[in-house]
């Protein structure tokens, strides 16, 4: 499998690498998983002046955000190596992570033949990772991507207008006893944050009902609704007590609304300004209607 790249609106295939290992720190570089975050991390980066490559994960990015970026190539989730070579060749010496790769699909069946690693990440994901958590993981890309002189940055820093601001965002606001689940629930989510296990927990009734782990929140939700079919729960989410704001950020959108309302939940509690939240408006108006309340709180 080979990385593959297409100029874009820079100059063509010439444009591309031509900055070479000297590097310009106008000059971003974005790794794309799936989702909408990438296209507001690029849209954000351009407005602030840097002239963005985009490195799309394959099976996971969306296709357009090569109408988006300055130059864009398509990469496999496990190419290391080959991520750190298109930056060098593109002179990017900043990057960001931006939209979620499940992790479930690094534990699948034929996962080693449906995305094949390189050397690099061979090296760092047997030989080098203390652990598999998802925190030990991208410390140890963040360190790799440095020895070759490239910065992980902030993957909030050219979107801080989508962080969600303190207090109910919603009409509906917490009735008492969602209130007495959310003062329960909170510091038990940020203790799952803090052993980096998982973001969320679902409570009802001050009482545990879900855990999120590797699964991720969306079918986290699906299995809550299952165990609570009379619905009327609490999902809270939080970022972990020491966060770093370079990767694996609390984010949530209208498809979270959706899912809260197939399951039966009646409130989402997020972090005010460690959560991104994906189309604010339209997951606001999404809840109203829905009747769930949604909480910012601020960090304890």
């Amino acid at each position: 499998m080979h990385d593959g790249h297409d100029a874009r609106k820079g100059g063509g295939a010439g444009d591309f690498g031509s900055a070479g290992d000297c590097g310009d720190p106008g000059r971003l570089a974005v790794i794309a998983g799936a989702g909408q975050f990438p296209f507001m991390v690029v849209d954000g980066a351009r407005r602030a002046g840097r002239h963005v490559t985009v490195l799309a994960l394959r099976n996971l990015a969306d296709p357009s955000l090569r109408d988006a970026a300055d130059a864009f190539c398509w990469t496999g989730i496990a190419r290391l190596g080959g991520w750190i070579r298109l930056m060098l060749r593109a002179g990017a010496r900043r990057v960001v992570l931006a939209g979620y790769v499940r992790k479930s699909a690094m534990y699948g069946r034929w996962r080693l033949l449906r995305n094949p690693p390189d050397w690099t990440a061979i090296r760092l994901w047997f030989f080098k990772l203390r652990d598999k958590r998802n925190d030990a993981i991208l410390s140890a890309v963040a360190d790799e991507f440095a020895r070759h002189g490239i910065l992980m940055e902030n993957c909030t820093k050219y979107t801080p207008e989508h962080l969600a601001p303190p207090g109910v965002l919603t009409r509906r606001q917490p009735s008492p006893s969602q209130a007495r689940d959310m003062e329960f629930g909170w510091p038990l989510a940020r203790e799952l944050g803090r052993l980096d296990i998982g973001q969320c927990i679902a409570v009802k009734e001050t009482e545990v009902i879900a855990v999120e782990a590797i699964e991720g929140t969306d079918r986290m939700i699906r299995r809550a609704g299952e165990l609570c079919p009379r619905g009327n729960w609490a999902l809270i989410k939080t970022a972990k007590p020491s966060q770093d704001m370079r990767f694996d950020v609390p984010t949530v959108g209208p498809d979270t609304i959706d899912n809260l309302q197939a399951a039966g939940a009646s409130m989402l509690v997020i972090e005010a300004g460690k959560t991104l939240m994906i189309d604010r408006q339209r997951m606001i108006e999404r809840a109203d209607s829905a009747g769930i309340v949604i909480v910012a709180r601020p960090a304890d």
